[in-house]
């Protein structure tokens, strides 16, 4: 690949593990809700700096369903945050023309947040740029699992034949089925894992270990990332010389 390939290659859709928000707050002596706090400012730095890159989708994991685990003053903290977040940061969503979409399985969040979710959804249907998606109780797991599980009900609904079960059909019933795979996948705090996050649409994604923490993650990070991805060979399982051939 060329320099100047290189400089051309950009993500499309950039996922990110948001790690690290209870240990810069333990750093500095403060309650881990204050590293949520910060992480909120770190995800609006992260989602203004993507504009300039031109990037399509922003997908962030913000609750992971293993995360119903952690002490229940924290996991109540949370949702609060989340509520407050939603409010304060649709008008800039909306005057920045981000569309807004949650994943993961919304069941377990009571009636007033499902509700702020889904106005904030329904308020930023039309926009046409960014599209930045929120994963909440969401598990990769659980996404296969769901999947199956409508794949299923079709067969034995008669709609659809077992031999109609494909990698595509599958992916079709997934979350974000109509987006593009993410390209690029971040993971911030220092942690070298995917933790049950998009484990099917991460499948051929290049992924970047940071070892800042989500609230020290803003621009700067976007950047260093974004051109480490442009110097990447995305091979899909090719030799380096056919994609030389291809490109010749």
């Amino acid at each position: 690949m060329s320099e100047s390939e290189a400089t051309d290659n950009k993500p499309q859709h950039i996922a990110i593990i948001m790690d690290g928000n209870g240990r810069w707050a333990k750093r500095r002596g403060l309650p881990r809700t204050a590293g949520h706090k910060a992480g909120v400012k770190a995800a609006r730095a992260v989602i203004e700096a993507c504009e300039p890159h031109r990037i399509q989708h922003l997908t962030l994991f913000a609750f992971s369903s293993e995360n119903w685990k952690r002490p229940e003053d924290e996991v109540s903290s949370l949702m609060q945050i989340f509520v407050s977040t939603l409010s304060k940061e649709l008008k800039s969503l909306k005057e920045r023309n981000v569309r807004l979409r949650f994943i993961g399985d919304k069941s377990a969040f009571d009636e007033k947040l499902r509700d702020h979710m889904a106005s904030a959804e329904t308020q930023t249907a039309d926009n046409t740029g960014l599209q930045l998606n929120i994963a909440v109780n969401y598990g990769g797991r659980w996404d296969m699992t769901q999947a199956a599980y409508a794949l299923a009900k079709k067969v034995q609904n008669g709609i659809i034949e077992p031999r109609h079960i494909t990698e595509q059909t599958v992916a079709q019933h997934l979350s974000l089925s109509e987006l593009p795979d993410p390209d690029l996948m971040i993971r911030t705090g220092g942690e070298h894992r995917i933790s049950n996050f998009l484990l099917w649409q991460l499948a051929y994604a290049e992924i970047y270990f940071s070892p800042d923490w989500w609230p020290d993650f803003g621009a700067q990070q976007i950047n260093d990332a974004v051109a480490w991805f442009g110097a990447r060979e995305r091979r899909f399982g090719q030799t380096s010389e056919q994609l030389e051939k291809q490109h010749a």
